[in-house]
């Protein structure tokens, strides 16, 4: 059975942390503020692929109350959700995704991205869609206070 489902993440933008998008750490004046490293883009892929294989959501796998995970990088939960997944025998399609934010400008760090999150989830690279787009200048984007992500997510599931 074909199956697909959609993730949302968001996080708000904060001096001190690292950047860490797609698991890559880029240069930018201000980081994401989560538990774990804070990585939208995998956290909405995450949610799309527990979604698509009728699972509960991020948080219930990687509740912030788990003091075991705090830090934890998202490609690790991309690889903990892969895991989840080959248990109940889905194969992945494709996943999609589009990161909203101002700044930086992520289109020289996307094809590190794809890399990062294919082998994460043992998928080739073809199969993973990265786009970003602003909000321009609307909103919590679009003010920089943070940055959201969005992504679907095709799977086959026995």
């Amino acid at each position: 059975m074909i199956r697909s489902g959609i993730g949302y993440d968001v996080h708000r933008l904060v001096e001190g942390r690292k950047l860490i998008l797609g698991g890559v750490d880029i240069p930018h004046v201000t980081g994401l503020q989560g538990h774990s490293d804070a990585d939208v883009l995998c956290h909405a892929i995450a949610d799309a692929l527990l979604g698509a294989a009728g699972e509960p959501d991020i948080g219930h796998f990687f509740p912030p109350s788990d003091e075991s995970i705090r830090g934890i990088s998202s490609l690790e939960i991309l690889r903990r959700v892969a895991s989840i997944l080959r248990r109940k025998g889905a194969v992945i399609h494709n996943i999609d995704a589009t990161l909203v934010a101002e700044r930086p400008k992520i289109l020289p760090h996307v094809p590190q991205m794809k890399s990062n999150i294919a082998a994460a989830l043992g998928i080739e690279q073809g199969q993973t869609g990265i786009k970003a787009t602003t909000n321009e200048k609307m909103g919590f984007p679009g003010r920089q206070e943070g940055m959201c992500a969005m992504a679907v997510a095709c799977l086959d599931l026995p």
